[in-house]
């Protein structure tokens, strides 16, 4: 297998310029592939010839059993890697067909984006203890996920020199190395400026330069980690007495649904986002149903019953 494997996943870093995360994300789904097949044909999975042994039969099989415990858009997600995959090695004449090419992908569903109101943000965001460096930290984290949308791993990869607060602006390096300008509010400004003034004394010389150069530092003196992040919102989410789960990425839900009720328009939001396709940016317009239902009672000329008095 890793024959086969190794090529592609090279191939998705140096000519795709795709990143670790999505990369492990491959590695998994393809060898996650060939142990349900190697169940399949009961054959070791170093046995198993791409060419020979797998057929669309085989893939419908491991889509089959992926039924029982994955969600639809997980199963997307894993026929499509499996398909690229087969794609790249029929380009580099290692196997003659893509036995995935014709297998239908099923429909995912959509489910709407969990978020908070705004009432809600604003007590998270002011609720933040900023006594400590850790909380005048944290307060920056925060305000700067909710001031520009930015996906966590965008967040702990932004380094000081990224920041221009002479013009409100933040330089981000986005989904397969792609950069993006986003404007950054005041708000978040301000608590970017206190924190950095205040973590002067957690850099270390002696660490490496991109280090030093991370705008969010850890408890242990390094980059703040994903995960971190996660962390540290759930405590906070905890004290201000939000009784429902919140991750990171809630957070950027709630910037694109609060923006798209106040009027900004789809395409703005979806270069903010950084988003590759409107439609994924329009999955937003579907929970402020009730705003624009309220818009348009209190706004169109027939908005009438069709039995009151018709106007």
């Amino acid at each position: 297998m890793n024959r086969f494997l190794e090529p592609f996943l090279t191939y998705l870093e140096t000519e795709k310029g795709y990143s670790e995360h999505t990369i492990r994300a491959y590695r998994t789904d393809i060898e996650q592939f060939f142990n349900v097949v190697g169940r399949i044909l009961e054959k070791p999975t170093e046995k198993i010839d791409p060419d020979a042994d797998i057929d669309m039969l085989v893939v419908r099989g491991y889509l089959a059993r992926l039924h029982d415990d994955h969600r639809k858009s997980s199963i997307g997600r894993k026929i499509a890697a499996v398909r690229s995959f087969f794609r790249f090695l029929v380009k580099r004449d290692m196997v003659r067909n893509n036995p995935a090419e014709h297998v239908a992908t099923p429909k995912a569903e959509k489910p709407i984006p969990v978020f908070l109101t705004v009432d809600e943000m604003f007590r998270l965001l002011d609720g933040i203890d900023t006594q400590t460096l850790a909380g005048l930290r944290d307060k920056a984290v925060l305000e700067t996920l909710y001031s520009t949308g930015i996906r966590v791993s965008e967040l702990t990869g932004m380094n000081l020199s990224d920041i221009d607060p002479d013009v409100g602006l933040i330089r981000i390096r986005g989904k397969g190395s792609k950069e993006r300008i986003v404007p950054v509010g005041k708000r978040a400004l301000a608590a970017l400026q206190v924190y950095q003034r205040a973590r002067e004394q957690q850099v270390d010389p002696s660490k490496p330069v991109t280090e030093q150069d991370a705008v969010f530092l850890g408890d242990r003196g390094k980059r703040m980690t994903p995960r971190s992040v996660y962390r540290v919102l759930a405590s906070w989410i905890r004290r201000c007495g939000i009784l429902f789960r919140i991750s990171p990425h809630k957070i950027r839900h709630s910037f694109a649904t609060h923006l798209l009720d106040a009027g900004a328009d789809l395409r703005s939001v979806q270069e903010m986002l950084g988003h590759k396709s409107l439609s994924t940016t329009q999955k937003y317009t579907h929970v402020s149903i009730d705003k624009l239902m309220e818009v348009y009672d209190r706004a169109h000329p027939r908005k009438g019953s069709a039995l009151g008095d018709g106007r």
